[in-house]
């Protein structure tokens, strides 16, 4: 049974996760896939392709992507190269304090380069990225023409 695990599951998103895919044929093909909906509802997705080492395992902290929207030794790379389905958007957050961005990770058999809504994933989880760690407080600053936040930690 195919398993794909984001740890730790929720996280600041200035902080790295490890990713980590198991229950795969030594040596299968996979395309791993991040997917993530903005505050409008906008899709951003990544995808990289990678070769299951001899335990039938795959570590993008410690295996290079084949290929897809990167190539290389990138752990983070699902997370980093996030792009929009519709050209010309922004990944913003407005709702900093009150909701993180939830990162669909999926992994599919083979070479994905497109995924239809009938295609079925081996395996799926979710990330939870924060932008403010819990208990900290938003104080919204207004001075003259000045408009900001100020976070204070707990």
């Amino acid at each position: 049974m195919v398993e794909v695990t984001v740890s730790p599951p929720a996280s600041l998103v200035d902080r790295p996760v490890q990713l980590h895919v198991r229950g795969l044929a030594p040596a299968q093909l996979v395309t791993l896939r991040s997917l993530l909906l903005d505050e409008q509802g906008e899709a951003f997705q990544a995808r990289a392709f990678y070769r299951a080492n001899q335990a039938g395992e795959v570590d993008p902290s410690q295996q290079p992507a084949l290929g897809g929207s990167y190539s290389g030794l990138w752990p983070m790379g699902l997370f980093w190269f996030l792009q929009p389905d519709t050209p010309f958007r922004r990944l913003l957050k407005r709702d900093v304090a009150g909701s993180p961005f939830l990162v669909h990770l999926e992994v599919y058999d083979g070479l994905c380069l497109v995924t239809k809504p009938q295609d079925q994933p081996l395996a799926s989880c979710k990330a939870e990225r924060w932008y403010v760690a819990p208990g900290v407080q938003r104080v919204p600053i207004q001075e003259g023409r000045v408009r900001g936040a100020l976070f204070l930690p707990p």
